[in-house]
């Protein structure tokens, strides 16, 4: 099975991880009885963390994985790779 690690993926742990805590805290103040309104921005603050994420891990998928798929290409034929690259990032 091939290794599917990319540089990005450290750091896309670290969000994660970093959303992880932020899950957790938002059970302790459901559980406390926190007001709605901080609950409801430390969820959107998860939200954000895991979107960033999942944004990094597809677009490094893109950048390294479709790139060893198709091969080099000379730059008349890469237009079409290259936008579509470009469109993800407004996922």
């Amino acid at each position: 099975m091939p290794d599917h690690t990319h540089a990005s993926h450290p750091e896309t742990v670290k969000r994660l991880r970093r959303a992880e805590g932020h899950i957790r805290s938002v059970i302790g103040m459901i559980e406390s009885g926190r007001p709605c309104l901080d609950i409801a921005q430390q969820l959107h603050a998860v939200e954000k963390a895991i979107g960033q994420a999942k944004r990094t891990l597809i677009q490094d998928h893109l950048d390294h994985c479709l790139e060893a798929a198709v091969g080099p290409l000379p730059k008349d034929r890469r237009q079409s790779i290259d936008e579509f690259k470009e469109i993800t990032k407004y996922l």
